[in-house]
Order: structure tokens, then C-alpha cells, then sequence
């Protein structure tokens, strides 16, 4: 019974509103002395568990529905109460959660709870650059990458290309964080509809009990919530809790998420969406993966489930639609471009309207295949001067530790079609045709890609 005792110590040290825990917990685990031991555990289980001395089977089944498995934000990532702000209600914690994941009963797995913004190397060839997971958080990281670009190449330094470029291999880490707190800022205004935001941190005890049918993830519980009107108010406020979103063991890209939901409102959320998505995250391979309305949130400010331009009122026979589906209504600074050789081959592929393809900045997220990558020029121009599309550079950057630089394209729109090259009919299609390169001519038709000495990847 070590653990268990530990663990009501822990509870006694919390707030008062968390002290009637120990009732329950005693209560259950009483109840639970006589039932068979536990068969197996969870996949969630596992993996918050790895590493920690394991307990009777006994203990485990009267805890397994009261209390989430330790996965704690360290001390110092955890805001004092002090600093202001407002805790959240159980009312707001049970909204976040539907608006998410459809119900109040799933909760962030492993591979979510250990995603923050982690840079690469200051001063390197990738100092620009954020190292993104492998799940569903991904995507967020990777459009936050986006931002971060468009920071440092258009919004910091307005000298030539060439001076642009070499700013991305120059970035000490102070300049890191300023790029982060900026891409952040830039995001939560954009859905706040440049009027107001709210950052959400973690405070260090829990801000309510919740009911029967809620289930801990010991973050929802502890949001500390900050309201700003002004964009430099929130934007140094993100800078001076900047660990908060990029130390590890911050959950600093859940954090942002709910930052971004609170931005929006549930009620706008609510407002965006049609009848084909209810709520943003989706279950897949075990894993939660971002719905297409996250992805237009986090690009547009508005979350949109669709990729066409405007609304549908009517189907593709012509007829009113009995509900129209939203699309996307404005241009906004980085674009989206998708490519997936499954969707192709199934005739699904959704076809990306010009609002999307044709940002303000030459900048776009990439779906490829599922997988999230950045194209971007240090060429303001590319798509205000038709002339520049004739023959240009694009750079790449999938977000990989295996990739060591950022990889140069050049593509051609002008002196002969691409399919001209392509000798070998038989073989791997992504040899023969690269993802990237398929991704590249749905914005630019029949273009010829040249990879530069590069092995063409994605």
C-alpha cells in the first residue's frame, strides 16, 4: 500500500477543493479489496506508467477511474495562482473536451502529452526549424513552423532573398523564442478575430472536482486563464511564459490548442462547423489526429471543414443541399496545399480552392500522404508577378530528425511539361513520381521540379 500512501500525501498537499478525493479513494479502494486482480491494462496505462514501481492489482482498479496516471508538469512550469487570470470552470472543462474529442471521457494519450515546441540547434543550418512528432500534434507543430518562417522572413528582416535566407541559419536562441511568441500570437489573434485572446497555463493545484462523468487528465483541471484585448499584450505575455510552450514536459502543444479553442469561443466554433464535423480531433490507429476544421482554424482563425472556397448550397446534381457546408471565405498569410496518393487512387482527393493555394505570403502547410511539411520562397513577389512562376526556388522542410538541411527545389512552369522526363513506366510510383513534387503541381500544373543534388523525399 506504499503508493496508495503516497499518493493520499500527494492529495493532502493540493487545494482544500481537492481533499474530499481521499474519502472516495479510501471508499473505493475498500470496495474493490475482494474483486478478482486486473486482467490487463490499458495502452494508456502503459505507457503513462513506463518507468514507475508497480503497484497491486488491487490498487490499480480502485484508482484506475478517480485519478489520471502521474504525468505532471514540473513545478516550474506551473504558474502561481497569483499571477491573476481566472481557473477553469467544470462547465468550461467539459466543453473544451466535447468541442475536442465528441464526450468528456477521452482525454490526451502519451504522444500528445509529451508534444512542446522544440527547436533545433541555435546557429545552425536548421536553427529556424522545430523538431515535430510523429502524431497527431504534428500538425499543429508544423503550422506553427509555418508561422515561425513567416516571422523571420517577412515580418523581422526586409532585405533581399538572399539576406532573408541567410536570417533562418542565424538564429540564437533568444531570437527562437521571439519567433515562437510571435507565430503563437499571430495564430490565437487570427481566431480571436483581432479583438481578443486568452492564453491558457497550468496553475499548480487543481481548479474544481469534477463529476462522475468526467474523466481527469490532470491539465484540463489546472487551466489558469489570461484574457488580452491588445496583440502586444499577448504577445509579450506568451514571451515571458515562453517555457511554458517549449520546455519539455510543458504539454506545450496542448496548451496552445486549448489557447487557440478559448480564442475562437465554443460559441464560433459551434458557428464554423457544419454537419459533417462535430468536434476537432478525430481517433486514428490509435492516436488523435486533427480534423480538417483544425487545420483551417489554425491557418484561417476560422474553423471551416472544408478546403473549397466559400459555402455549398448545392450539391454536384444541382440541388439544394438540406444544410451548406462551409468553406473558406478569406486569403489568409500561409496557404495549403494536398497531395495523397491513397485519396488520388480512390478518385477522394479533395480539391483545394484558390483561398487556400493563394496565400498573402508565399508559404504553404503541406499535407502529403497524411504527413505535415513546410514549401516556402523568400520571394514576396512569387504570387503578386505572374512573370516570377516562370522559374523559381521553393525550400522544404518536413520537420524530420533525419533531415540535417533545408532542401532546395527549383521548379519550372515554363519550358517543357514535367511528364516528358519520366522514362521508367514500371517501378515504385514514388520514385517515378515524388509526393512532393505531385503536392507542388496542384498549385502549379505540368511544372518540372528539380531536386538540386537532393534525393527526392518527403
Amino acid at each position: 500500500m506504499t503508493d496508495y500512501q503516497e499518493l493520499l500525501h500527494t492529495i493532502r498537499d493540493l487545494q482544500p477543493s481537492t481533499l474530499s478525493y481521499i474519502e472516495i479513494l479510501q471508499d473505493e479502494v475498500k470496495r474493490n479489496q475482494d474483486r478478482p486482480p486486473e486482467k490487463a491494462k490499458t495502452d494508456e496505462d502503459c505507457e503513462d506508467s513506463a518507468g514507475k514501481p508497480q503497484s497491486s492489482a488491487k490498487e490499480r482498479q480502485g484508482l484506475t477511474n478517480l485519478l489520471p496516471a502521474p504525468y505532471s508538469i514540473p513545478r516550474t512550469l506551473a504558474v502561481s495562482p497569483s499571477l491573476g487570470g481566472l481557473p477553469i470552470t467544470p462547465e468550461l472543462a467539459g466543453n473544451l473536451r466535447r468541442i475536442l474529442f465528441g464526450n468528456t471521457f477521452h482525454v490526451f494519450n502519451y504522444e500528445w502529452k509529451k508534444s512542446f515546441f522544440k527547436f533545433r540547434e541555435p546557429y545552425s543550418d536548421l536553427s529556424y526549424a522545430l523538431e515535430a512528432e510523429k502524431g497527431g500534434s504534428r500538425a499543429i507543430q508544423m503550422v506553427v513552423q509555418a508561422n515561425i518562417i513567416k516571422y523571420l522572413l517577412f515580418t523581422c528582416h526586409n532585405n533581399s532573398d538572399g539576406c532573408r535566407l541567410q536570417s533562418l541559419r542565424e538564429v540564437d536562441e533568444k531570437e527562437q523564442e521571439r519567433a515562437l511568441a510571435a507565430a503563437l500570437t499571430d495564430i490565437l489573434w487570427a481566431a480571436g478575430e483581432e479583438r481578443g485572446v486568452t492564453v491558457s497555463l497550468v496553475t499548480s493545484g487543481y481548479c474544481f472536482t469534477p463529476h462522475l462523468d468526467y474523466k481527469l487528465d490532470n491539465i484540463t483541471e489546472r487551466l489558469q486563464l489570461f484574457s488580452f484585448n491588445k496583440k502586444k499584450d499577448v504577445r509579450s505575455f506568451i514571451y515571458e511564459h515562453i517555457q511554458c510552450f517549449k520546455d519539455e514536459g510543458s504539454h506545450g502543444v496542448i496548451l496552445f490548442l486549448y489557447s487557440l479553442i478559448l480564442s475562437r469561443t465554443i460559441t464560433r466554433l459551434r458557428e464554423d462547423l457544419d454537419c459533417t464535423t462535430s468536434h476537432l480531433l478525430h481517433l486514428s490507429l490509435g492516436n488523435f489526429g486533427c480534423h480538417q476544421a483544425l487545420m483551417n482554424l489554425l491557418l484561417t482563425g476560422r474553423a471551416s471543414p472544408n478546403v473549397f472556397n466559400g459555402t455549398l448550397h448545392y450539391g454536384e446534381d444541382g440541388s439544394p443541399l438540406e444544410k451548406p457546408l462551409h468553406g473558406v471565405l478569406a486569403r489568409s498569410d500561409v496557404g495549403y496545399l494536398h497531395w495523397s496518393r491513397e485519396l488520388l487512387e480512390r478518385n477522394q482527393l479533395p480539391m483545394v480552392g484558390s483561398m487556400l493555394k493563394t496565400p498573402k505570403l508565399p508559404i504553404w502547410l503541406c499535407s502529403i500522404n497524411g504527413t505535415y511539411s513546410v514549401l516556402f520562397s523568400p520571394n514576396r513577389c512569387l504570387l503578386s508577378d505572374w512573370k516570377m512562376e516562370h522559374l523559381f526556388h521553393l525550400y522544404f522542410y518536413n520537420g524530420q530528425l533525419t533531415q540535417q538541411s533545408t532542401a532546395l527545389l527549383t521548379v519550372d512552369t515554363h519550358s517543357h511539361h514535367w511528364e516528358i522526363g519520366v522514362k521508367d513506366t514500371q517501378g515504385d510510383p514514388e520514385k517515378r513520381f515524388p509526393s512532393v513534387e505531385m503536392t507542388i503541381r496542384t498549385k502549379w500544373e505540368g511544372a518540372a521540379i528539380d531536386w538540386n543534388n537532393t534525393v527526392p523525399f518527403f
